[in-house]
């Protein structure tokens, strides 16, 4: 380590010239050092320092102790004094002594630029004997003590912290303004640079450039400049490069302003100020070595608490989270002081952020304390999630001495209670307040049930509200658990849907001794299988009815539950329905109210199943007594196309399917498209069918004549009429009775002459043609002269008088057709 010496002053005549100049330099110093060094350690008297000072007033003159970084990295280390009259006698001379730090050097041992305040080994005039060699260390000051620099410190009490603060943001960005520290005695503005080197983290103290004294602050290059008042007036309203600290005039009887601008303080910076006014300022050293980022308040905050030293609300929670992270940096007895500092009793309110990190810190490492020291803060800590408004986090029983509980539950009894009874507010605080009750014994069992009822509420509305606060009270209290159960299983019987969305998205856990039938089907069906059975859903409907663990017969309103929960909105098939009501039999469907289901499911059934007519034939005679007479009579349109399917029906069809569609009114278009459809086929079937088909022609009815047409019309008539020559005779017969009677079977009777009939007979060979002639001659004479002359060619027009067209009117003929050879097909319809 070797410090290069350099000394200035006014000088005789010599080598170097005369005036100011360089007197005495350690040789190998580069002239650029010299050169930006010339312009640093230059001095200005006091505006107001007499001219010609005594030997006493010269030794009140300020001291300009600086320490500069030069521009190639390298730093400066100067101290300049007044020493009135040079060599000519000539007044205004200085001395300046300087040394010189290679880029990257520190004084030796690491110490401070400060420490060398006032060092023996400045000197006030030139040494004798040429060039200075480099020094190897310079001896600290003994004028900053510590007992001096505690005194100082709580001297300036009132400008600590915005000093600190403008220090950190210098240390965190290059751009900040430059600290102007205004005193009367330049020695108080190295006692500020020993205070901020002591405070701020030592990389940072080391790069701290400063003056102690200029006259001409718009010129000094540092970050902390120290002016007398009479130098810092042209300073005003330059706060972006400037924060000027005027410690010369008492602060105003409420204290001065945060900061120069009114900013408030930093954490940190308020940490550092209360430790220096303590005059605990070794806890600095201890700090730089504690973990963290540099300038957070936690590691200083943790350590003057430990001190049994007073700090604001944000301190106290900064510290108690670092702790939380770092608890293996305090000692038992850190821990223990800090712990015993932040449970003291406090006149103000304790904001929720604070309680919340001494909840965190308790919870991490209240198991390692002297139970002295838990039971206050867990008592506190109590007391704190009673009274707050937030969530605080609350110690086991354990942190507590029996005494201070009995005297807790005594005092927060009431609150508790009033707490827990309070539905205005959500139940998350009921909840924490009931396990405090639980903590404390407090008995509140009569508001456990009415507390269930409104959480079982508020999360059938929003499942997302279940959360790990309500699953640790519902593992901490089995009371509410079972009470909450019992309240889903109501819920569970009233809406089943809501409730299995709540066990699909929450795990609510569903073990109990209690029956609870209604929620564990809603869990079956939550929780069961994927797919609910794989479609089969009467299989379903048994799984659900099974883990009810309660008998359907003993209890009925099981089954309307499982209804809902298997089909929710939909309607089960015929053949579901069937099912389902010879399982359970009518008794059950009765007490349950489930048999409308059942007849919801016949009336909307698919046309053409025969389990629709089928069931409704079982619940005619089921619930004799229950149907209304609407539901009865479509019921019995079902029972009675069952009866035409089977061929059971007594005569009288087409009155008897009329009458009951009247009665239905109005009936479901699927059930009167099922019983007419059935009605229609045994018209086209049925041989001895023909005084129905009379009747269905006497009564006019347009959708049951629409219905017969579409039903003549269907691929398996088409293809009958080219294989069976007797059912072709039959069908010319029908189709050709009638012929005035106009009306709906006068739209449909020349439809299925010329659309069915006629297409039919252009396709028979003639052969064929022949034996439908013989089967209409044994029906009659007549009717296989009609035959012959509604088939032969070009007779369209003149029959169409006498057989009628679509609507009544005379119809048209068809194109001319033309003959083909014997024993083949005919395709025009030819005889």
């Amino acid at each position: 380590m070797s410090l290069g010496q350099l000394h200035y002053t006014s000088a005789p005549p010599g080598p170097d010239g005369s005036g100011f100049r360089f007197t005495a330099l350690t040789p190998g110093l580069p002239q650029s050092v010299l050169r930006e060094a010339e312009q640093l350690i230059g001095y200005e008297p006091p505006r107001n320092a007499p001219s010609r000072p005594s030997t006493t007033e010269l030794a009140a003159f300020p001291r300009a102790f600086s320490y500069s970084e030069l521009s190639d990295g390298s730093r400066l280390l100067a101290r300049t004094v007044y020493t009135g009259a040079d060599y000519s006698g000539r007044w205004g001379n200085f001395h300046a002594h300087a040394v010189h730090l290679a880029p990257g050097q520190q004084l030796p041992d690491g110490a401070l630029p400060v420490s060398a305040w006032e060092s023996p080994g400045w000197t006030a005039a030139t040494p004798e004997g040429g060039a200075p060699p480099a020094l190897a260390a310079l001896p600290p000051s003994t004028l900053l003590d510590p007992a001096g620099l505690i005194a100082f410190a709580a001297s300036r009490a009132p400008w600590l912290a915005a000093v600190f603060t403008d220090l950190q943001r210098q240390a965190e960005d290059e751009t900040a303004p430059q600290v102007v520290l205004v005193e009367r005695d330049s020695a108080d503005v190295a006692r500020w640079v020993a205070l901020a080197s002591a405070a701020l983290p030592r990389e940072a103290a080391h790069r701290l450039t400063f003056t102690t004294y200029t006259r001409r602050p718009h010129l000094a290059g540092q970050r902390i400049i120290g002016v007398l008042p009479d130098d810092a007036h042209g300073l005003a309203g330059s706060g972006r490069r400037y924060r000027v600290h005027d410690c010369a005039v008492p602060p105003a009887p409420d204290g001065p302003a945060p900061g120069p601008d009114g900013s408030q303080p930093a954490p940190w910076a308020v940490a550092a100020a209360r430790i220096w006014s303590a005059g605990a300022f070794e806890l600095f050293q201890h700090a730089h070595r504690l973990p963290g980022e540099p300038f957070t308040a936690g590691p200083a905050s943790a350590l003057a608490l430990c001190a049994g030293i007073d700090l604001p609300s944000p301190h106290r929670t900064a510290a108690a989270l670092w702790a939380c992270e770092h608890p293996a940096e305090l000692d038992e007895q850190e821990l223990d002081g800090l712990v015993q500092t932040l449970a003291a009793p406090r006149q103000e309110a304790v904001p929720a952020a604070e309680t919340a990190a001494l909840a965190e810190l308790f919870a991490r490492a209240g198991g390692g304390l002297r139970p002295e020291t838990a039971a206050p803060l867990a008592a506190r800590l109590l007391t704190a999630a009673v009274r707050s408004a937030e969530p605080v986090r609350p110690p086991e029983l354990g942190a507590l001495t029996d005494v201070v509980a009995r005297q807790l539950a005594a005092e927060l009894g009431p609150e508790l209670r009033a707490g827990i009874a309070d539905a205005a507010g959500g139940f998350a605080r009921p909840l924490r307040l009931l396990r405090v009750a639980g903590l404390l014994a407090v008995d509140c069992s009569d508001l456990v049930t009415p507390l269930a009822h409104r959480l079982a509420s508020a999360l059938v509305a929003d499942p997302s509200a279940y959360g790990g606060e309500l699953h640790e009270t519902l593992t901490d209290r089995p009371g509410l658990h079972t009470a909450l159960l019992r309240e889903l299983d109501a819920a569970a019987l009233a809406g089943p849907a809501a409730v299995t969305v709540l066990l699909e998205r929450a795990p609510v856990e569903l073990a109990s001794r209690e029956a609870l039938p209604y929620l564990r089907m809603c869990g079956r069906r939550a929780r069961g299988p994927a797919g609910g059975g794989g479609g089969d859903r009467s299989g379903e409907l048994r799984a659900v009815l099974d883990a009810a663990r309660v008998s359907v017969f003993a209890h009925p309103p099981l089954l309307r539950v499982a209804f809902r929960l298997v089909w929710g909105s939909d309607t089960p098939t015929p053949e579901e329905a069937r099912y389902v009501l010879a399982e359970t039999g009518a008794d059950v469907h009765r007490a349950a109210e489930t048999w409308p289901f059942l007849v919801t499911a016949a009336l909307n059934g698919r046309p053409g199943d025969p389990h629709a007519d089928e069931l409704a034939h079982e619940l005619l005679a089921a619930f004799p007594k229950e149907l209304r007479p609407h539901d009865r009579a479509a019921l019995l349109l079902l029972e009675f196309a069952r009866d035409l399917r089977a061929g059971g029906a007594p005569p009288g069809w087409v009155s008897r399917v009329l009458g009951l569609r009247s009665t239905a009114q109005p009936v479901n278009p699927a059930v009167l498209e099922h019983v007419f459809g059935r009605l229609t086929r045994r018209l086209l079937t049925d041989p001895g069918a023909g005084r129905e088909l009379d009747e269905m022609i006497r009564s006019g009815d347009a959708d049951l004549c629409a219905a017969y047409e579409r039903a003549a019309q269907q691929d398996g008539v088409r293809s009958r009429l080219l294989r069976d020559p007797r059912y072709f005779a039959d069908r010319f017969v029908d189709w050709n009775a009638h012929p005035q009677a106009g009306g709906a079977w006068g739209n449909v009777r020349g439809a299925l002459l010329d659309g069915v009939l006629r297409p039919a007979a252009r396709a028979l060979t003639t052969e064929e043609l022949a034996t439908v002639e013989a089967a209409l001659a044994k029906r009659g004479a007549r009717h296989a002269e009609d035959f012959r002359a509604w088939n032969r060619p070009g007779a369209l027009s003149r029959l169409g008088l006498r057989f009628g067209g679509r609507d009544g009117r005379p119809g048209k003929g068809s194109p001319r057709r033309r003959g083909s050879g014997s024993g083949e097909r005919r395709r025009d319809g030819g005889a």
